[in-house]
Protein backbone atom coordinates (compact mmCIF):
# COMPACT_ATOMS: atom_id res chain seq x y z
CA UNK A 1 0.00 0.00 0.00
CA UNK A 2 1.67 3.51 -0.93
CA UNK A 3 2.12 5.99 1.60
CA UNK A 4 -0.89 8.32 2.61
CA UNK A 5 -0.64 11.82 0.60
CA UNK A 6 1.24 14.44 2.04
CA UNK A 7 -1.01 17.87 1.34
CA UNK A 8 0.23 21.00 1.93
CA UNK A 9 -2.24 24.18 1.62
CA UNK A 10 0.13 27.54 0.53
CA UNK A 11 -1.56 30.90 1.45
CA UNK A 12 -1.60 32.67 -1.98
CA UNK A 13 -3.74 35.82 -0.96
CA UNK A 14 -1.37 38.71 0.17
CA UNK A 15 -0.44 40.17 -3.28
CA UNK A 16 1.85 42.54 -4.39
CA UNK A 17 -0.15 44.73 -6.20
CA UNK A 18 1.63 47.81 -8.57
CA UNK A 19 0.09 50.97 -7.54
CA UNK A 20 -1.89 52.59 -8.22
CA UNK A 21 -3.77 49.96 -8.45
CA UNK A 22 -5.19 48.16 -5.00
CA UNK A 23 -5.74 44.59 -5.82
CA UNK A 24 -6.20 41.72 -8.48
CA UNK A 25 -9.01 40.87 -10.38
CA UNK A 26 -9.55 38.46 -13.72
CA UNK A 27 -12.05 39.46 -16.43
CA UNK A 28 -13.45 36.85 -18.60
CA UNK A 29 -13.72 36.47 -22.35
CA UNK A 30 -16.83 34.94 -22.22
CA UNK A 31 -19.88 36.58 -22.80
CA UNK A 32 -20.88 34.45 -19.65
CA UNK A 33 -19.27 36.62 -17.52
CA UNK A 34 -18.72 39.73 -19.75
CA UNK A 35 -19.15 42.13 -17.00
CA UNK A 36 -18.41 40.22 -14.09
CA UNK A 37 -15.16 39.62 -13.04
CA UNK A 38 -13.32 37.52 -9.93
CA UNK A 39 -10.91 37.69 -6.92
CA UNK A 40 -7.98 35.16 -7.74
CA UNK A 41 -8.20 31.97 -5.88
CA UNK A 42 -5.94 32.93 -2.58
CA UNK A 43 -4.58 29.14 -2.38
CA UNK A 44 -1.80 26.52 -3.82
CA UNK A 45 -2.28 22.92 -2.92
CA UNK A 46 0.71 20.79 -3.13
CA UNK A 47 0.21 17.41 -3.02
CA UNK A 48 2.81 14.56 -2.46
CA UNK A 49 1.77 11.45 -3.93
CA UNK A 50 3.29 7.75 -4.52
CA UNK A 51 0.82 6.30 -6.82
CA UNK A 52 3.28 6.27 -9.50
CA UNK A 53 6.14 4.27 -8.77
CA UNK A 54 9.86 5.13 -10.31
CA UNK A 55 9.28 3.53 -13.61
CA UNK A 56 6.14 4.72 -14.21
CA UNK A 57 7.36 8.19 -13.59
CA UNK A 58 10.19 7.43 -16.27
CA UNK A 59 8.00 5.92 -18.89
CA UNK A 60 5.64 8.59 -19.03
CA UNK A 61 8.32 11.19 -19.12
CA UNK A 62 9.90 9.66 -22.01
CA UNK A 63 6.48 9.51 -23.62
CA UNK A 64 5.91 13.25 -22.81
CA UNK A 65 9.38 14.09 -24.17
CA UNK A 66 9.13 12.15 -27.47
CA UNK A 67 5.74 13.86 -28.84
CA UNK A 68 6.95 17.42 -27.76
CA UNK A 69 10.17 17.49 -28.82
CA UNK A 70 12.86 20.06 -27.92
CA UNK A 71 12.05 23.51 -26.18
CA UNK A 72 13.50 26.83 -25.52
CA UNK A 73 13.33 28.80 -22.14
CA UNK A 74 10.04 30.05 -21.52
CA UNK A 75 8.64 27.79 -24.28
CA UNK A 76 5.71 25.63 -22.82
CA UNK A 77 4.93 22.65 -24.86
CA UNK A 78 1.62 20.35 -24.77
CA UNK A 79 0.60 17.27 -26.46
CA UNK A 80 -2.45 15.84 -26.20
CA UNK A 81 -2.60 12.24 -24.41
CA UNK A 82 -5.47 9.98 -22.93
CA UNK A 83 -5.79 7.88 -19.77
CA UNK A 84 -5.61 4.67 -22.19
CA UNK A 85 -2.49 5.80 -24.06
CA UNK A 86 -1.32 6.52 -20.40
CA UNK A 87 -1.93 3.04 -19.39
CA UNK A 88 -0.03 1.66 -22.12
CA UNK A 89 2.73 3.49 -20.99
CA UNK A 90 2.69 2.63 -17.07
CA UNK A 91 0.62 -0.12 -17.33
CA UNK A 92 1.81 -0.70 -13.76
CA UNK A 93 0.38 3.08 -12.81
CA UNK A 94 -3.80 1.35 -12.34
CA UNK A 95 -6.25 3.81 -12.83
CA UNK A 96 -4.64 7.02 -12.72
CA UNK A 97 -7.48 8.96 -13.38
CA UNK A 98 -9.09 7.43 -10.32
CA UNK A 99 -5.82 7.95 -8.43
CA UNK A 100 -5.42 11.69 -9.33
CA UNK A 101 -8.64 12.70 -8.82
CA UNK A 102 -8.42 11.15 -4.96
CA UNK A 103 -5.49 13.07 -5.04
CA UNK A 104 -7.53 16.65 -6.09
CA UNK A 105 -10.48 15.38 -4.06
CA UNK A 106 -8.17 16.49 -1.00
CA UNK A 107 -8.16 20.45 -2.08
CA UNK A 108 -12.35 20.77 -1.59
CA UNK A 109 -12.37 22.94 -4.45
CA UNK A 110 -15.23 20.94 -6.46
CA UNK A 111 -16.79 20.14 -3.08
CA UNK A 112 -16.79 16.24 -1.42
CA UNK A 113 -18.88 14.72 -4.79
CA UNK A 114 -15.84 12.15 -5.72
CA UNK A 115 -17.65 11.92 -9.63
CA UNK A 116 -17.48 15.58 -9.82
CA UNK A 117 -13.36 15.31 -9.62
CA UNK A 118 -13.32 12.10 -11.82
CA UNK A 119 -14.99 14.04 -14.52
CA UNK A 120 -13.12 17.02 -14.19
CA UNK A 121 -10.07 14.88 -15.05
CA UNK A 122 -11.13 12.53 -17.50
CA UNK A 123 -12.55 15.66 -19.57
CA UNK A 124 -8.76 16.55 -20.80
CA UNK A 125 -5.29 14.85 -19.77
CA UNK A 126 -2.01 16.40 -21.90
CA UNK A 127 1.68 16.38 -21.25
CA UNK A 128 3.21 19.77 -21.01
CA UNK A 129 7.01 20.00 -21.04
CA UNK A 130 9.48 23.06 -20.47
CA UNK A 131 13.27 24.30 -19.78
CA UNK A 132 11.99 26.78 -17.36
CA UNK A 133 9.15 28.63 -17.96
CA UNK A 134 9.19 32.75 -18.25
CA UNK A 135 6.23 34.27 -15.73
CA UNK A 136 3.33 34.06 -17.39
CA UNK A 137 -0.80 33.77 -16.61
CA UNK A 138 -3.13 31.85 -18.55
CA UNK A 139 -6.53 33.45 -19.45
CA UNK A 140 -7.39 32.53 -22.79
CA UNK A 141 -11.05 30.98 -23.15
CA UNK A 142 -12.80 29.53 -20.23
CA UNK A 143 -9.51 29.34 -18.52
CA UNK A 144 -10.44 32.05 -16.08
CA UNK A 145 -13.46 29.90 -14.83
CA UNK A 146 -10.71 26.73 -14.29
CA UNK A 147 -7.97 26.36 -11.54
CA UNK A 148 -5.53 23.71 -13.46
CA UNK A 149 -3.33 21.25 -11.92
CA UNK A 150 -0.03 19.86 -12.77
CA UNK A 151 1.32 16.38 -11.71
CA UNK A 152 5.49 16.50 -11.94
CA UNK A 153 7.11 13.40 -14.02
CA UNK A 154 10.41 14.61 -14.11
CA UNK A 155 12.59 17.39 -12.98
CA UNK A 156 14.97 18.39 -10.61
CA UNK A 157 16.00 21.43 -8.65
CA UNK A 158 13.16 23.49 -9.74
CA UNK A 159 10.72 25.77 -7.94
CA UNK A 160 7.03 27.00 -8.83
CA UNK A 161 6.75 30.36 -8.38
CA UNK A 162 4.26 33.04 -8.07
CA UNK A 163 5.56 36.12 -7.76
CA UNK A 164 2.69 38.51 -6.70
CA UNK A 165 1.72 36.08 -3.91
CA UNK A 166 4.95 35.29 -2.51
CA UNK A 167 4.73 31.96 -3.51
CA UNK A 168 7.80 29.72 -4.14
CA UNK A 169 6.97 25.80 -3.98
CA UNK A 170 10.23 23.09 -4.55
CA UNK A 171 8.65 20.61 -6.64
CA UNK A 172 10.04 16.71 -6.81
CA UNK A 173 8.78 14.12 -8.83
CA UNK A 174 4.82 12.66 -8.21
CA UNK A 175 4.02 16.28 -6.69
CA UNK A 176 0.49 17.35 -7.31
CA UNK A 177 0.05 20.69 -7.81
CA UNK A 178 -3.07 23.11 -7.89
CA UNK A 179 -2.79 26.86 -8.79
CA UNK A 180 -5.41 29.99 -10.08
CA UNK A 181 -3.17 30.05 -13.35
CA UNK A 182 -4.75 33.68 -13.70
CA UNK A 183 -2.01 34.69 -11.23
CA UNK A 184 1.40 34.90 -13.13
CA UNK A 185 3.79 31.59 -12.71
CA UNK A 186 7.12 30.33 -13.65
CA UNK A 187 9.30 27.97 -13.06
CA UNK A 188 12.86 28.66 -11.65
CA UNK A 189 16.10 27.44 -9.78
CA UNK A 190 16.35 28.03 -6.53
CA UNK A 191 19.58 29.82 -6.52
CA UNK A 192 17.99 32.53 -8.92
CA UNK A 193 15.69 33.69 -5.80
CA UNK A 194 12.26 33.44 -7.04
CA UNK A 195 13.96 34.91 -10.61
CA UNK A 196 12.73 32.87 -13.81
CA UNK A 197 16.37 33.37 -15.66
CA UNK A 198 17.16 31.57 -19.33
CA UNK A 199 20.75 30.17 -18.77
CA UNK A 200 20.03 28.24 -15.76
CA UNK A 201 18.29 25.97 -18.01
CA UNK A 202 20.15 26.10 -21.04
CA UNK A 203 22.48 22.90 -20.38
CA UNK A 204 22.68 19.93 -17.65
CA UNK A 205 20.87 16.70 -18.19
CA UNK A 206 18.07 18.73 -15.48
CA UNK A 207 17.01 21.44 -18.21
CA UNK A 208 14.06 20.10 -19.06
CA UNK A 209 11.13 19.58 -17.33
CA UNK A 210 7.63 16.81 -17.90
CA UNK A 211 4.43 16.88 -16.20
CA UNK A 212 1.04 15.66 -16.87
CA UNK A 213 -1.79 18.60 -16.19
CA UNK A 214 -5.58 19.01 -16.67
CA UNK A 215 -8.29 21.56 -15.55
CA UNK A 216 -10.72 21.89 -12.69
CA UNK A 217 -13.41 23.73 -14.19
CA UNK A 218 -15.75 25.19 -11.69
CA UNK A 219 -19.59 27.05 -11.18
CA UNK A 220 -20.16 29.98 -10.30
CA UNK A 221 -21.21 28.63 -6.79
CA UNK A 222 -17.75 26.90 -6.70
CA UNK A 223 -16.01 29.84 -6.97
CA UNK A 224 -17.85 31.96 -4.28
CA UNK A 225 -17.57 29.48 -1.81
CA UNK A 226 -14.12 29.22 -2.55
CA UNK A 227 -13.99 32.89 -1.46
CA UNK A 228 -14.00 34.44 -5.26
CA UNK A 229 -17.16 35.05 -6.70
CA UNK A 230 -18.06 36.78 -9.66
CA UNK A 231 -19.14 40.39 -9.55
CA UNK A 232 -19.96 43.24 -11.50
CA UNK A 233 -17.25 44.74 -12.72
CA UNK A 234 -17.66 48.07 -11.01
CA UNK A 235 -17.33 46.23 -7.91
CA UNK A 236 -13.91 45.65 -8.63
CA UNK A 237 -13.21 48.90 -10.30
CA UNK A 238 -14.16 50.70 -6.65
CA UNK A 239 -11.64 47.95 -5.10
CA UNK A 240 -9.03 49.54 -7.53
CA UNK A 241 -8.46 46.25 -9.16
CA UNK A 242 -6.11 45.75 -12.07
CA UNK A 243 -7.39 42.84 -14.93
CA UNK A 244 -5.22 39.95 -14.86
CA UNK A 245 -6.68 39.27 -18.28
CA UNK A 246 -5.23 42.18 -19.82
CA UNK A 247 -1.64 42.14 -17.85
CA UNK A 248 1.52 41.60 -19.41
CA UNK A 249 4.74 40.32 -17.52
CA UNK A 250 8.05 40.46 -17.53
CA UNK A 251 9.15 36.76 -18.23
CA UNK A 252 12.11 37.31 -15.62
CA UNK A 253 10.83 39.05 -12.76
CA UNK A 254 7.14 38.57 -13.54
CA UNK A 255 6.69 42.83 -13.08
CA UNK A 256 3.83 44.13 -14.87
CA UNK A 257 4.46 46.10 -17.90
CA UNK A 258 2.54 49.20 -18.77
CA UNK A 259 0.28 50.35 -16.34
CA UNK A 260 -0.13 53.33 -17.43
CA UNK A 261 -2.14 51.47 -20.45
CA UNK A 262 -4.28 49.65 -17.87
CA UNK A 263 -5.91 52.47 -16.04
CA UNK A 264 -9.42 52.01 -17.18
CA UNK A 265 -9.09 47.99 -17.07
CA UNK A 266 -12.42 47.36 -14.85
CA UNK A 267 -14.41 49.49 -17.16
CA UNK A 268 -17.41 48.33 -18.47
CA UNK A 269 -16.66 50.14 -21.49
CA UNK A 270 -13.06 48.12 -22.10
CA UNK A 271 -15.22 44.97 -22.23
CA UNK A 272 -12.67 42.54 -23.70
CA UNK A 273 -15.94 39.98 -25.47
CA UNK A 274 -16.74 39.63 -28.57
CA UNK A 275 -20.51 40.78 -29.87
CA UNK A 276 -22.11 36.91 -29.13
CA UNK A 277 -25.08 37.12 -27.41
CA UNK A 278 -24.86 36.64 -23.36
Amino acid sequence: MPPPLVHRIVPAGVHAVPRPFRAFAVRSDEPRHAMDARAPYERVHLMQTAFLDAGSLAALAAEGRARMGETEFADVDYAATSFAELAATAPRAGDLAGSIADALRATGVLGDDPARYRANVSARIDYLGCAGAGFHNDVARHWTRCLFWILALELADVEFVMPHAGVRLALAPGDLLVFDQTMAHGLCRPRDEGQAVASSFETGDDRRQVFLTGELLLEDAEWTALGAPWLPVEEHDRRGALDLLVAEFDDRSGAIKRLRALADCMKRSTCHVDDAPR
